[in-house]
């Protein structure tokens, strides 16, 4: 399963130079996996009331070509695996027409339960990201 999120470059995203300022792509990483977690029914307030969190600890960016204010790009965000108590998920991001690739890369999450310690993810939760890995392994 792929999630694509239409975003629209504003001002304040660029730089000096006026082009996206690059962590705004790890930023725009995080509108798709929240967009691809609603599609597979998980929604990050309710879990976090229940004491799930799924904090980065690790997050990949490679730039290829720039984006600029009024611009419109595409995030296209998937699930690269799951694991006992970790997921990653992988990053394209395409200019308007999603003929060139602007950024690729990918976060890794870690569980965390209400006392900040990592946990296996829950069984519910797991069972509603296994809908959107393509294969077992997740690769």
């Amino acid at each position: 399963m792929i999630n694509r999120t239409k975003i629209r470059v504003i001002y304040a995203d660029t730089d000096a130079m006026g082009i996206v300022y690059h962590t705004n792509y790890i930023k725009w990483f995080e509108v798709g996996r929240t967009e691809l977690f609603r599609d597979l029914g998980i929604i990050y307030v309710e879990w976090a009331t229940e004491g799930i969190s799924l904090p980065l600890t690790r997050a990949y960016c490679h730039y290829l070509l720039p984006a600029r204010c009024d611009d419109v790009v595409w995030v296209e965000t998937e699930i690269a695996y799951l694991k006992r108590a970790s997921v990653k998920f992988r990053n394209i991001i395409l200019n308007e027409d999603k003929k060139r690739i602007l950024a690729k890369g990918y976060t890794v999450h870690a569980c965390l339960n209400r006392e900040g310690k990592i946990s296996r993810i829950p069984e519910k939760m797991a069972a509603m990201i296994g809908r959107g890995i393509k294969t077992e392994t997740g690769e």
